[in-house]
This record gives C-alpha cells, sequence and structure tokens, in this order.
C-alpha cells in the first residue's frame, strides 16, 4: 500500500469555549497548484491570521484552504449594563403617552424590556491581558487540533487514492506488455517488413542502387520502431511506483510523470505501422488520463 499520501480534499472541525464564549473552528480543502490559505474571522480577531498560517504552512505543502472561525457567547457572559439615556428617552415617551390618555403608565420591566435598554458588555472589553492570552492560547490549541484532524482526513482519502493509483499503473504496465507482444512490434516482424519495403522499392525504381533503396527502407522501418518508446513508458512506470511507495508531497513530481506518459503514449501511436498497436496505443493514452485526472487531488 502507498505510504502516507495525502489528499488536497477534506474537512475538519472542531470546539472549545470558556466560561464565557465558546467558538469552533473549521477548515476546507480543495485542490490547489500552490498553498492558497483564506482565513475568515470574526471583527476584533484579525490577530490571528498570521498564527493560522504560520500553522498550516508547517503542516502543509499544497491546496486551497479555507478556514472558519464561528463565536458563540454564553447567555451568562459579560457584565449586563443598562443604557441610561435610551432608558430616559423612552420613560419621558412613556409619560407623555400616559399624560394624554393614550397609553396606561408604564413599569420599570416594561420599559427594561424595550429594545436596547439592557446592554451585555462585550466580553473582549472586560478581560485583562492575562486571561486574553491564556483565551487565545486555548483557541490556537483547538486550531491546532482542527488541523491535525485535517490532516488525518487528508491522509485517509490519499490512502483511497494510492490504492486507485496502484490500479491504474498496472493498468498501464499491462498495456505496455501488450503493445510489446504485439507483431507490430517485434525486432522479426519488423525485419520482414524492412525485406517487403525493399523489395517493393526495387520493383518500382529498379534504376536507384539497391543499397541507397536498403537505407530509404531501413529510415522508414526505424521511425516505425516503437520499443525505445515502450522502454521509456518502462521506466517512467517505474519511477510512477517509487513515488508511490515514497509518499508524502509528490503530487507535483507524479504530474510531470504523467506529461511523460502522455508523450511516449502519442509518439507510440504516431509511429504505429499497425492498427493493433493503434489501438492498444489509445487505451494506453485512455489509462494515462485516467491517472493523472487522480493525481490532480494529491498534495
Amino acid at each position: 500500500m502507498p505510504a502516507d499520501l495525502r489528499s488536497m480534499t477534506a474537512y475538519a472541525r472542531a470546539q472549545g469555549g470558556d466560561d464565557t464564549l465558546a467558538w469552533v473552528w473549521e477548515i476546507r480543502g480543495v485542490n490547489g497548484r500552490g498553498l492558497d490559505i483564506r482565513a475568515r474571522l470574526p471583527h476584533g480577531f484579525d490577530r490571528f491570521d498570521q498564527p493560522l498560517r504560520q500553522r498550516a504552512q508547517a503542516k502543509l505543502h499544497r491546496g486551497s484552504l479555507q478556514i472558519g472561525l464561528t463565536l458563540r457567547r454564553s447567555s451568562s457572559s459579560g457584565d449586563v449594563r443598562v443604557n441610561s439615556e435610551l432608558l430616559a428617552q423612552y420613560a419621558e415617551i412613556a409619560a407623555e403617552l400616559h399624560e394624554g390618555g393614550k397609553a396606561v403608565s408604564a413599569s420599570a420591566d416594561g420599559l427594561l424590556a424595550l429594545p436596547g435598554v439592557l446592554e451585555r458588555a462585550e466580553e473582549g472589553e472586560t478581560l485583562d491581558e492575562t486571561r486574553q492570552a491564556q483565551r487565545d492560547a486555548a483557541m490556537l490549541a483547538d486550531f491546532d487540533t482542527t488541523i491535525e484532524s485535517f490532516i488525518e482526513m487528508r491522509r485517509a482519502e490519499g490512502q483511497r487514492l494510492g490504492a486507485l493509483l496502484s490500479g491504474q499503473l498496472d493498468q498501464i504496465e499491462t498495456a505496455i506488455e501488450t503493445a510489446s507482444a504485439c507483431a507490430a512490434a517485434q525486432p522479426d516482424a519488423l525485419r520482414e517488413r524492412l525485406r517487403g519495403l525493399v523489395a517493393e522499392l526495387l520493383e518500382a525504381s529498379p534504376s536507384l542502387p539497391e543499397e541507397r533503396l536498403a537505407q530509404e527502407a531501413a529510415l522508414l522501418v526505424g521511425k516505425a520502431d516503437v520499443r525505445e518508446e515502450l522502454d521509456r513508458l518502462r521506466a517512467h512506470l517505474e519511477a510512477a511506483r517509487a513515488l508511490l511507495a515514497e509518499g508524502g508531497a509528490i503530487g507535483r513530481r507524479l504530474d510531470f510523470l504523467c506529461q511523460e506518459f502522455n508523450r511516449e503514449a502519442n509518439t507510440l501511436c504516431s509511429k504505429s505501422p499497425d492498427v493493433e498497436l493503434t489501438r492498444i496505443g489509445l487505451q494506453l493514452k485512455a489509462v494515462i488520463e485516467q491517472f493523472r485526472e487522480q493525481v490532480q487531488n494529491l498534495e
């Protein structure tokens, strides 16, 4: 099984809190050419932006990440205070309405229930430096937990991808060996083709030197010899398997190998003098394309 492969697609969530504030961290990851980090933080928490980026960059290499922080204050959090100015305005209006016979006398609980009269002090305004530092440390520790869960989800998906990629490499190997066994790719078939071309050229141009005709025929046959392409395909196959066994952030290197696979498969198809070999080459290209699509998901 391929070792420690990571997908770029994952999701993780962790939550924490203290006696006055609850928080939830979320990380979503999708494919990306590099490491792109976007953090959505509530007002007043921009101080976390750099620490979050540093933590992500230390553990991740590729992918587009969205980091979110959601806050919820507990019902008992913060000091309750009365907006005296607004209360006085409500009381004055209530008195005028009562004197004009348009309303009953306002009660204290009725006035306090009006919007904006009772306010909850923002917790950030009441925290001293020590408590603020303790809360920040607790929140970042929960973020660390979130990113570790995120990495584990990447690994789990990476193992699934690794098994799929290994199976596709097996299919590529089968296609390579089938092409090698094809009669048009064998030396005997090529020599027979050379003799046939020489005979045809001599019949068509009897005045030309036989040695010159043989050189031209050999050149044509050489252009149809796909053994060199098949050897390079085998080398790329070995390199791809070595990368899967190595694990880690191998996505970019595997993507480069996919380009090399494609180049040799295209050349094989263009040089093929045989319908069957061309068919095998097209099948090979299809599997290579499937392999490339899955490689795009690897970190």
